[in-house]
C-alpha cells in the first residue's frame, strides 16, 4: 500500500498521517513514512524526541553532492538524473516503536520548478520507495505535491486529501485534485476531520457531492493536549486512531 497524504496546511493532514501510520504498524504492517512536506512536523507526530534536530535529506549537502556527482548551489552545470538512492531508506531513516522515518525538507528556491541535484534526488528517492519498497508507504505531503513526479504519482495506490469545515480547505481540496490530474493521479480519496457537528458534515458533502469520502474524524481536544505535551496524537485520541483504522479496511 502506497498512499500519499494531502491538504491545506492547519486541517489536520500530518496527524491523519501519523494516524494511519499507527494503524497500519498496530496491525503488523511494515511501514515507511516519508515526510514530504517542507514544515515538517510528522516526526513529532509520531512520538519522536528532540524532532527539532533531525537534518532533512534535502540539506545534507555531502551525500546529495556524492550521488548526484555535483555541486548544490552552482549553476549551469551537468548531474545525474537517476543517482543511486536504493541504499538510502536503511542509511537515512529513524527508527521508532519498528517505523521507519524519513525527513526529505523542501527545496529552497527564489523561482518555481527548481531544476537541481537536490530536487532530482528527492524526487527518485521518493520514486524508489513508491515503486520497488515493499512495505507500505505513507507520504505526508505539502499541498503542492511537489515531489510526486508523473510516473511515480501514476504508482500511488491512493492519494487521501485531509479537508476540515471551511471554505479556504474545500478550496485547497479543489486545487489539489487539479494538482493530481496534472501528474496522472487519478485515484483520490478524501476525509473530513475536525467534526464537531451533523452539520459540519453535512457542509463538506453540500460543497463536495462527487468526492469519495473514506471517513469522518470528529474533532478532539485530545489532539491539543497532545501537542501541548509534545506526545504523538494517538495517545490521546483513540476514537480517531479507530476511525481511521475503519477507513484501512475501506481501502483494502
Amino acid at each position: 500500500m502506497k498512499i500519499a497524504v494531502s491538504g491545506k496546511g492547519g486541517v489536520g493532514k500530518t496527524t491523519f498521517a501519523a494516524f494511519l501510520i499507527k494503524a497500519l504498524s498496530d496491525n503488523g504492517t511494515k511501514v515507511l513514512a516519508i515526510d514530504a512536506d517542507p514544515d515538517a512536523n510528522l516526526a513529532q507526530a509520531l512520538g519522536i524526541k528532540k524532532d527539532a534536530e533531525i537534518v532533512p535529506i534535502s540539506e545534507m549537502k555531502e551525500i546529495i553532492e556524492e550521488r548526484m556527482e555535483a555541486k548544490v548551489g552552482t549553476m549551469g552545470q551537468f548531474f545525474k538524473l537517476n543517482p543511486r538512492v536504493d541504499d538510502l531508506p536503511e542509511k537515512l531513516s529513524i527508527k521508532i516503536n519498528g517505523i521507519r522515518l524519513m525527513v526529505l525538507g523542501g527545496v529552497k528556491t527564489g523561482g518555481s520548478g527548481c531544476i537541481c541535484p537536490e530536487s532530482i534526488m528527492l524526487k527518485a528517492l521518493v520514486r524508489h520507495v513508491v515503486l520497488a519498497r515493499d512495505e507500505a508507504v505513507i507520504l505526508d505531503m505539502e499541498a503542492g505535491l511537489e515531489h510526486l513526479g508523473r510516473g511515480t504519482a501514476m504508482a500511488v495506490d491512493r492519494l487521501i486529501v485531509v479537508v476540515e469545515p471551511g471554505r479556504r480547505s474545500v478550496e485547497t481540496a479543489h486545487h489539489i485534485v487539479k494538482l493530481a490530474g496534472d501528474i496522472g493521479l487519478k485515484k483520490l480519496s478524501f476525509v473530513g476531520n475536525k467534526i464537531r457537528s451533523e452539520q459540519d458534515r453535512e457542509f463538506l458533502i453540500k460543497l463536495m457531492p462527487d468526492f469519495d469520502f473514506l471517513g469522518f474524524i470528529p474533532f478532539a481536544t485530545g489532539i491539543i493536549e497532545a501537542d501541548l505535551d509534545g506526545r504523538p496524537p494517538f495517545e490521546k485520541d483513540v476514537e480517531g486512531l479507530n476511525a481511521v483504522k475503519n477507513m484501512i479496511e475501506r481501502l483494502k
